[in-house]
């Protein structure tokens, strides 16, 4: 983990100096911190399909995982009631901008074309590309994935899945949209392998004992994870980075990290 947070350091560092370091504009006078704590509600996007992340529980019917927990801290933080907005990876862009949620707290991957869209705060985790198949299935490394007859499952809307339309040379890419998921289509064996991160992997390898779960052996797509405001409110990203300084600091990063199996991707 030492080499992985080594190598991402460089990598998430104009993101965290950006963030910590932008100035509030003098003319500045509206912002949502204010409307959150006038009205008492913070309303928060979430993707309840995201293991580890923000995953609905099918016995309790709610939703689990670190920025569960998180949101949580951060409606408390403000002394507000927490209000949940279902989204996903496909529509969390057009529901910020629609006004339908305040912020997108559910493992974002910050990258730069969603970037022209959202504004993002520094990272709080940060994941490597993962590869999850059947246990004597025909793909068993890496390898064994960009071949002829592969079917190669992502998420539609993530940025797994620009990545692998260019990665891909020989199998066919499968993109899954919601409320369809990758591990379904694996579980049915309509696909041979899925490609996903670091959560998303403890998942199927937890509820599966003939899943497995490999990496290249050159890391690949290092991401980090952030939290998503609409551009145009520096007031709001200055709150939420001072939010997650915070929480790196007092220790509820690591405590909720460990709690929900995200320890090994914790950012610097």
């Amino acid at each position: 983990m030492s080499i992985v947070r080594s190598i991402t350091a460089l990598a998430v560092s104009a993101i965290t100096m950006a963030a910590a370091m932008a100035p509030v504009s003098a003319q500045q006078v509206n912002s949502r911190l204010y409307e959150v704590t006038r009205i008492g509600k913070l309303r928060v996007c979430q993707y309840p399909l995201y293991y580890s992340i923000s995953f609905r529980n099918p016995a309790s019917g709610e939703i689990e995982g670190i920025d569960a927990d998180l949101a949580k801290e951060l409606a408390k933080d403000l002394g507000v009631e927490l209000q949940i907005v279902e989204s996903s990876f496909g529509t969390f862009i057009a529901d910020l901008q629609a006004d339908k949620c305040d912020i997108g707290m559910f493992g974002i991957g910050a990258t730069m074309k969603r970037g022209e869209a959202v504004a993002f705060t520094q990272p709080y985790l940060i994941s490597g590309l993962y590869a999850v198949m059947r246990e004597g299935g025909p793909v068993n490394n890496w390898n064994d994935i960009d071949q002829p007859g592969r079917r190669v499952a992502v998420s539609l809307g993530s940025y797994i899945e620009p990545f692998m339309r260019e990665y891909l040379k020989q199998a066919e890419l499968v993109v899954v949209a919601p409320p369809a998921t990758r591990e379904a289509e694996l579980v049915a064996n309509r696909v041979d392998v899925i490609m996903t991160d670091f959560p998303t992997a403890v998942k199927v390898t937890d509820e599966f004992d003939w899943a497995r779960a490999v990496e290249p052996e050159e890391k690949l797509l290092l991401t980090p994870y952030a939290y998503v405001v609409p551009h145009g409110d520096q007031i709001w990203l200055n709150h939420i980075n001072l939010f997650i300084d915070t929480i790196k600091r007092d220790g509820r990063l690591a405590f909720y990290a460990e709690k929900n199996k995200l320890g090994p991707i914790i950012a610097p």
